[in-house]
Order: structure tokens, then C-alpha cells, then sequence
């Protein structure tokens, strides 16, 4: 589900949609880098929020079943959005895909965690998102994406409250680690890999 970074169950997966990204950077990046107004939106593998939220800044947005078979016709959309559950490398299958629906100069955008933050705390540290493929040498920027970092947050009402839907999440490295929050939010940088594929006319 590309709603979110984690898979939790329900009840906790819409606890963290409403701490997550509060202030919509991710959506606003992503606007930025497309543009996606006005724009035809393949959205991979997403849910409800994500594809409110581009609907919102005025995207047509149509959500598809995985990167590698979309479903679409060719020159379907202007631009194909992937958060955390697509291309992660990327594959060729993925690029060809891609390729194939977006139309002359379409925008592939692809959301993955970057790390350096409170949130990889609650994840294994060698993770390839935290490392290799934010690298020059990565298969990402060694292939011609580039690269915009977003920092932005999961915010609570007060330590409390991060404490308890840590705790019930995660278990206890979630609660190791709200124990040493000092104000009731957690830095969170995410990757935005882009890149144009084709040649605009």
C-alpha cells in the first residue's frame, strides 16, 4: 500500500496517516517536480490519501496495480507517481512499463525513505533505501534520476501520545525510542527520485 511507509494494521495505519507528513510536503514535491496540475497521474499501488492528496492539487489521478504492469494503454498519462512500494532498484520491467504509458517528456516520480533521520530508528539500519541508493553510484543516480530530499515529520499533539502509538506500532524499539523524543514529533526525510523519460515534441 503506498498510503504509507509501513505496514500496520488498519486501525494503526490510520493513526499514523494523520501524524504523517502533516504539512503535505511530500504532495507539494511532488507538484513541484511534475508539475502534476492539470496533468493525467498513474498513481502505483495507492490508497485513498495519497490519491486525495494529488487530486487536490489538481491531478487526474488513476490509480495502478504495480509498476511493472499498470494496465494503461500507451501515452496513457503525463506522469507515473510511485511511493515506497515501486521500483525499488529500479528494474528494467519497471522502466519499460514506464516508458511505455507515460507520454513524450512524462515525469516518473518515485517516493522511497532516505534515512538520516528518527524514523529509521524503527528500521534495520543496512536497509538499501539508507544507503546504496541514494549513493552516486546508486542504480538510481548512476542511471540518470536525480534526486530532492523532503524533511518532513510525523507530529503528535504531546510525547504522550507519540509514546503510546510508538509503543502499540512498534513495539519495544518504538518505545526505545520515544523515550528519547524531547517535543512530540520525529524527523522523517524522504527521497524523491525524477526523472523525464522521452523527448517532449
Amino acid at each position: 500500500m503506498a498510503d504509507l511507509p509501513f505496514p500496520l494494521e488498519p486501525p494503526l495505519a490510520a493513526r499514523l496517516a494523520a501524524h504523517l507528513d502533516r504539512e503535505a510536503k511530500i504532495p507539494r514535491v511532488l507538484d513541484d517536480l511534475g508539475p502534476l496540475t492539470g496533468r493525467d497521474v498513474a498513481l502505483v499501488e495507492g490508497g485513498p490519501l495519497r490519491a486525495s492528496q494529488l487530486e487536490e492539487r489538481g491531478a487526474t489521478v488513476t490509480v495502478v496495480p504495480s509498476a511493472a504492469a499498470t494496465g494503461l494503454g500507451g501515452a496513457a498519462v503525463d506522469a507515473v507517481v510511485a511511493l515506497w512500494d515501486g521500483f525499488r532498484g529500479p528494474n528494467r520491467s519497471e522502466i519499460e512499463e514506464a516508458s511505455r504509458v507515460l507520454r513524450p517528456g512524462g515525469r516518473l516520480l518515485v517516493v522511497h525513505d532516505y534515512g538520516r533521520d528518527d524514523v529509521s530508528r524503527l528500521r534495520p539500519p543496512d536497509l538499501p533505501e539508507y544507503g546504496p541508493w541514494s549513493r552516486r553510484d546508486g542504480p538510481f543516480l548512476s542511471s540518470g534520476w536525480k534526486i530532492r530530499v523532503v524533511h518532513a515529520w510525523w507530529t503528535f499533539e504531546t510525547l504522550e501520545e507519540a509514546a503510546t502509538f510508538l509503543g502499540e506500532a512498534f513495539g519495544a524499539v518504538g518505545t526505545e525510542l520515544a523515550a528519547t523524543l524531547r517535543r512530540p514529533r520525529l524527523s522523517y526525510n524522504v527521497a524523491v527520485y525524477h526523472r523525464t523519460v522521452g523527448a517532449a515534441s
